[in-house]
């Protein structure tokens, strides 16, 4: 039996090449390498499998002298080493598409926010228009969605009908003589800007109508007049506005906040210049008056308005010269403007 066993193993050294005996040689010593490691079950490592799945790609007949596992073992390790390589070469840089910068998000949003009537093409032909090249898959994840139907907002709605809405008050001044005057002001609601004033001790429905047709000569009536619920406004009042196509918009019973920029114009006259003065007579109160107006509409700058005046004052740079004060008002305010 032992002769048998040594022609054997003389022949299948003739005949079998070199390096097969070699690989064969290795893989055994190998697989006893990991045998006298062990004490019970075989217990291999990196390395080991590292080893096997090389050689099961450089060797065909590696089955055959595999005997401390399965070959269907070694074919797992494989695919695990192969997931484990790409993980690895992937792991420098993000999973998936690149991230969208925030600027182009946040502009997404801002679009879908104030136009929402707006849908994606309109948002991505607006934002290739300002030179982002975005997909409409990513506009549609990033804009605003709403649940009601596409509309403008109150703040848009009012803004498109500002220029067509007007507003009228009176206000009370009381002189050194303790007579009582009235100031009457039209407003418009665009640029808060004060079309027309004027005074009177003994104000009537007739003069007041005579004040709107001196605020809007011709063709420029506004389309809706706010007012309050004051008697003034008699039959010929609103007789005389109605002929010059205007309609008239009266607020509730005691509720002075519907009209609000009139209510604010008046509380601005009286912080700014009537609190400081002491009138003496009608005529000193219409000069003080055109004064003021003069210096609200062409020089007091409005938060809402853009921090500008109501007739738009231009921005001045410091290289047109330096600052120069020129007063208003009696003193009361100055503008400031640069002097080349």
């Amino acid at each position: 039996m032992f002769v048998c066993s040594a022609l054997y193993h003389l022949l299948r050294g003739l005949l079998v090449p070199r390096l097969v005996l070699v690989t064969e040689n290795l893989a055994l010593r190998q697989q006893l390498l990991v045998l006298h490691r062990s004490s019970n079950r075989p217990r291999l490592g990196h390395r080991d499998r590292l080893f096997w799945m090389a050689l099961s790609q450089l060797w065909r007949n590696w089955r055959s002298i595999l005997v401390i596992v399965k070959p269907e073992t070694v074919i797992k390790w494989h695919r695990q080493g192969f997931k484990y390589y790409w993980r690895w070469k992937s792991k420098s840089g993000h999973v998936g598409r690149p991230r969208i910068d925030q600027e182009i998000r946040g502009l997404i949003r801002r679009m879908s926010f104030e136009n929402p009537t707006w849908g994606v093409p309109r948002i991505q032909a607006e934002l290739h228009l300002l030179g982002y090249e975005v997909a409409d898959s990513t506009v549609a994840k990033y804009r605003v969605r709403s649940r009601k139907p596409p509309s403008q907002t109150w703040k848009s709605f009012l803004r498109n009908h500002a220029g067509q809405i007007a507003a009228i008050d009176f206000f009370t001044v009381r002189t050194v003589t303790f007579n009582v005057l009235y100031g009457f002001v039209v407003l418009l609601h665009d640029r808060r800007r004060v079309v027309h004033f004027n005074v009177t001790a003994h104000p009537t429905a007739l003069w007041t109508a005579q004040q709107i047709i001196e605020a809007f000569p011709e063709e420029t009536a506004p389309r809706f007049l706010l007012r309050d619920r004051d008697q003034i406004y008699g039959e010929h009042f609103r007789c005389r506005v109605v002929g010059m196509g205007i309609e008239e918009i009266v607020t509730a019973a005691q509720s002075p906040w519907q009209n609000p920029y009139a209510e604010r114009l008046i509380g601005s006259i009286r912080r700014e210049c009537l609190d400081h003065l002491i009138v003496l007579n009608e005529m000193q109160l219409r000069r003080i008056l055109r004064e003021y107006f003069a210096y609200y509409n062409e020089v007091r700058p409005h938060q809402s308005l853009e921090k500008n005046s109501p007739l738009r004052r231009e921005i001045e740079l410091p290289n047109k010269g330096r600052v120069i004060s020129i007063p208003q008002v009696g003193g009361l305010h100055h503008r400031y403007r640069r002097a080349a």
